[in-house]
C-alpha cells in the first residue's frame, strides 16, 4: 500500500523531470462561484496532464535490467503520454494500448514520444487481456493507469505541492476537488494532504452517468459503470474504482460530486477565458463542480485540480465559439 514515504520518494526522483504546476486564481471565477476558487493547473504539466507524474514515478522505480526490456500501458491518452515520455527519457521501448476512439491529439501525442500504439475496441475487447498477452510475449513491464503503488505515489506529488501552495495562499481548510477516473490522482493527493495539510479534504468529481466512485463511496464497496462510452469526458471513464485506490478514498475522501457534460464544457470555456489555460472536458470536471455545485461545498475557499489539457482541437474550438 502506498504511503507518504513513497510519495516523498517519488517527489525526489521527479526533481528536474516534473513541473511544479501553479495554483491559479481569477476574480471572475471567484464571483461566479461565490467563494475563492484556486485552480491547480496540471494541464500545464509535461505531456499536458498529471499523468506525467505517475508515469515517471513508475518507470524510474524499476530496476535497470527490468526497465531496459521496456514498458507497456493501456490508456485513453494521458497515462499513455506520461509513460511514453518517461520511457523516451530512459531510452527504452514503450507499447501503449489505446481505444480506437481516443482523441486523435492524444494518439498523436503518444506516438510523438516514440511509443508504439496498439488500438482496440473498448466496447468489445479487453485492454487488460490484450496488455497481458503483449507483456508476456515481449517481456514488457505493465504500468497500470491507477492501480499501481508507484503510480499512486507519483500522482501524490501533486498533493505535496497543493499543501505548500495552499499554505502560501493562507488556506488552511478547504475542499480539494479532483477529477476522478480510477482514483490514482485522488488517492495520491488524499494521502499527501493527510500528512501535510489535514485541514484540506479530498472530494472526487465525475461525469453524471459515470459516477462509479461517488456511488461506491455511498455503498461502501466498489461498483461498476454500466458503460465506458457516452460522455465527452473520455479521460476519466473507467470501469470501477481501483482495488488499491478505493480503500484510500473510503478512509479519506468526502462525498463525491457529479457534473454534467454541459457543465464540464462550460468550465473548459471559462478556464480559457479567465485563466488563459486549455483544459480538456475530463480535466475540467473539478472546476465545473467548484463553479456550479457550490451548495455541496463548505467553506469560503475551494481548490480544484485542472487535471489535463489534451483536448481535441476541433472540440475545443467549438466550445470556445459557443461560449
Amino acid at each position: 500500500m502506498t504511503d507518504i514515504g513513497d510519495i516523498r520518494a517519488a517527489a525526489e526522483r521527479a526533481r528536474g523531470h516534473i513541473h511544479r504546476t501553479p495554483l491559479l486564481e481569477a476574480e471572475a471565477l471567484n464571483r461566479l462561484a461565490g467563494r475563492r476558487v484556486l485552480i491547480k493547473a496540471e494541464c500545464l504539466q509535461i505531456t499536458g496532464s498529471f499523468k506525467a507524474r505517475g508515469g515517471w514515478a513508475a518507470v524510474s522505480a524499476l530496476d535497470p535490467e527490468t526497465r531496459s526490456r521496456g514498458v507497456l500501458a493501456y490508456s485513453s491518452g494521458n497515462h499513455a503520454q506520461g509513460v511514453a515520455r518517461a520511457a523516451a527519457a530512459f531510452g527504452i521501448p514503450a507499447v501503449i494500448i489505446m481505444p480506437a476512439d481516443a482523441p486523435v491529439v492524444k494518439v498523436e501525442g503518444t506516438r510523438a514520444w516514440g511509443a508504439e500504439v496498439v488500438t482496440y475496441d473498448r466496447k468489445n475487447e479487453s485492454r487488460e487481456e490484450i496488455g497481458a498477452a503483449l507483456a508476456e510475449k515481449r517481456g514488457l513491464t505493465l504500468v497500470k493507469p491507477y492501480d499501481d503503488p508507484n503510480v499512486i505515489a507519483g500522482q501524490g506529488t501533486a498533493g505535496l505541492e497543493i499543501a505548500v501552495q495552499a499554505a502560501e495562499a493562507d488556506v488552511r481548510e478547504a475542499d480539494v476537488l479532483v477529477c476522478c477516473g480510477g482514483g490514482g490522482l485522488s488517492a495520491g493527493i488524499a494521502l499527501a494532504l493527510e500528512a501535510d495539510a489535514p485541514g484540506l479534504r479530498l472530494r472526487t468529481v465525475e461525469p453524471e452517468g459515470f459516477d462509479d466512485t461517488a456511488r461506491s463511496l455511498v455503498a461502501g464497496k466498489r461498483l461498476e459503470n454500466g458503460s465506458l462510452t457516452g460522455s465527452v469526458c473520455d479521460a476519466i471513464l473507467t470501469p470501477s474504482p481501483g482495488e488499491l485506490t478505493f480503500p484510500v478514498l473510503q478512509r479519506l475522501a468526502g462525498p463525491g460530486i457529479r457534473v454534467t457534460d454541459a457543465e464540464a464544457l462550460q468550465a473548459v470555456a471559462l478556464a480559457f477565458r479567465h485563466l488563459r489555460i486549455v483544459v480538456e472536458p475530463g480535466g475540467a470536471v473539478a472546476l465545473a463542480a467548484a463553479l456550479f455545485h457550490g451548495d455541496g461545498i463548505g467553506g469560503d475557499t475551494v481548490i480544484a485540480v485542472a487535471s489535463g489539457g489534451n483536448v481535441d482541437p476541433d472540440l475545443f474550438a467549438e466550445v470556445i465559439r459557443a461560449a
